[in-house]
């Protein structure tokens, strides 16, 4: 009779999905390890990450810089580098008084929201470090990302659901799916992948179609599955497989609706963009659309990455062209997140979800080619909205060129511990053992950063 492992490694996507969820209802299984109730007040339940990959420039988005402006055009003292004013033109908006550069007309709606970190500062100058660094805490590959922590540490409210749901416009940003891994947690904690265009989720309708051919391959595989347990015990990895394959299974009949946008009146998908002649913005507004309704139904975290529109490392990725690249970008993606602000508020669904709007590092004030910003990790800027994130704050401050950031720095361990806190989960108690001790998410770094709580 062959094992268990041969049965997995060989079975049909339908065997699996429909077999394998039998197997979970047998009373000898007795399932994955329930998580930890939240160790501290709750004021977000979900997150939705919206990733900007590449370096937004925040000189050129939410931290004006009029002396960088001054000085536009003359050397920086960095070979023949050149100080590069920004070429957008900034106003104050809402109670806040926030600036916003033309780049985000829409935005300026929900300014008031927002809880804007002008003070941000990465360690990595690398597209795939940073973005890695951003996502995990660690600068190489093999430990978890942010949504899977948050996963292990509250699970789904939605059992037919998975906890953390990652949903692509375009190629996956520098550092591959590492940015989104399970790690050294158990995989039932990684992201799920879902697609704007094409078929969203692969492998999810079963082969099979008649219950009595299903009903054959279960008995089978439950024989094995029986024979394998007695003779080698129940190893995790196995187990999480399982439990793999039973949500797999439990998404046939719930995954289809929740993706179809049908339902949705044409006022919310106008409202997102959805109606648009730009097939890009259509996609990142469908994606923001969805992840409402992930959210509405249960997942604990979502993360929205858009469509890579250049080629290059990351859509925000402008060392050229900035103006052209920039533009392109908040065109594509700015309605949408307004849009849904704006609806998770109409849904009473904003004050629990928090919303993080961020890139892995920001751009530099000079340019070695007069037409485009580099790299830098040493100062930028991201927001947070909803979620407990205290709003109408503008937090921190770069030096007055938007070289370094000089005023209540934040790490990225300091990011990932306050968020943690917004969701009553204590960053030095979430831990899991591994490698012969319990590490955590920010590890011996970072401290929540209680200025930025509601």
């Amino acid at each position: 009779m062959p094992s268990r492992r041969e049965w997995l490694s060989t079975a049909s996507n339908g065997f699996g999905l429909t077999a394998l969820a039998a197997l979970m209802a047998d009373p000898a299984y007795a399932g994955p390890t329930a998580p930890p109730a939240p160790h501290l007040p709750v004021r977000a339940r979900n997150v939705i990450f919206l990733f900007m990959p590449g370096g937004v420039s925040h000189m050129d988005s939410f931290d004006p810089k009029p002396k960088l402006t001054s000085i536009s055009g003359q050397e920086s003292g960095q070979g023949k580098r050149k100080w590069h004013g920004t070429p957008w033109t900034f106003k104050q908006y809402g109670q806040l008084g926030l600036p916003v550069s033309e780049l985000f007309p829409h935005i300026t709606r929900v300014v008031d929201d927002l809880c804007v970190v002008r003070s941000m500062k990465s360690e990595f100058p690398l597209h795939a470090r940073a973005n890695i660094f951003l996502h995990t805490g660690r600068n190489f590959g093999g430990h978890p990302s942010l949504g899977s922590w948050i996963n292990y540490g509250l699970g789904s409210e939605n059992r037919n659901l998975p906890g953390y749901v990652l949903l692509t416009s375009g190629d996956i940003p520098p550092g591959g799916l590492e940015n989104f891994s399970n790690g050294f947690l158990p995989a039932t904690h990684q992201a799920m992948a879902v697609r704007a265009e094409g078929n969203p989720i692969d492998n999810i309708a079963p082969a099979d179609r008649l219950d009595r051919v299903q009903r054959a391959k279960l008995d089978v595989l439950a024989a094995a599955d029986r024979e394998y347990s007695a003779s080698l015990g129940r190893p995790d990895a196995i187990e999480t497989a399982i439990a793999n394959y039973e949500m797999a299974y439990r998404m046939q009949s719930l995954a289809p609706d929740l993706l179809a946008l049908d339902k949705e009146p044409a006022s919310v998908k106008a409202l997102y963009g959805l109606d648009s002649s730009d097939r890009n913005k259509a996609s990142y507004g469908l994606q923001c659309l969805r992840a409402r309704r992930l959210i509405e139904a249960g997942v604990r975290f979502v993360e929205i990455t858009p469509p890579n529109l250049f080629g290059q490392n990351g859509t925000w990725d402008q060392h050229d062209q900035l103006k052209k690249g920039h533009e392109t970008n908040a065109f594509v993606t700015d309605q949408a997140v307004t849009a849904l602000i704006v609806d998770l508020k109409a849904r009473g669904l904003f004050d629990e979800t928090l919303i993080l709007w961020a890139g892995e590092f920001g751009r530099t004030p000079d340019t070695g080619n007069g037409d485009g910003r580099d790299h830098h990790p040493e100062g930028f800027t991201l927001w947070m909205a909803g979620g407990g994130a205290r709003r109408g704050l503008i937090y921190g401050a770069t030096d007055d060129i938007g070289k370094h950031a000089v005023e209540n720095v934040v790490t990225v361990h300091d990011l990932h511990a306050t968020i943690l806190r917004l969701l009553g989960l204590d960053p030095a108690r979430l831990s899991y053992r591994f490698g012969g001790r319990d590490v955590t998410l920010p590890d011996v770094h970072g401290h929540v950063v209680q200025a930025l709580l509601g």
